[in-house]
């Protein structure tokens, strides 16, 4: 027979879920607000470069913690 899902295996999925889906949002609002900025003054985009890098690093970081939660959890199953 079938058997249930522990609660570890429901709860290792939902960080990499929420963390994924966080990660996405964001990454599309940090975009689309540098492409508009760019658009608006083409000159500032030497200045926006860095600062959009080092969101969009940070922000993929934050689907790694959850990845890295849920290889934790999977690992006491």
């Amino acid at each position: 027979p079938a058997s249930k899902a522990p609660p570890i295996a429901i709860g290792a999925g939902i960080p990499v879920a929420i963390a994924a889906f966080g990660a996405a949002f964001g990454q599309g609002r940090v975009g689309a607000a540098a492409m508009e900025s760019i658009g608006r003054n083409p000159n500032a985009a030497d200045r926006l470069f860095l600062p959009l890098v080092l969101t969009l690093a940070l922000l993929e970081a934050l689907a790694l913690y959850g990845f890295v939660i849920a290889i934790i959890l999977c690992g006491k199953i």
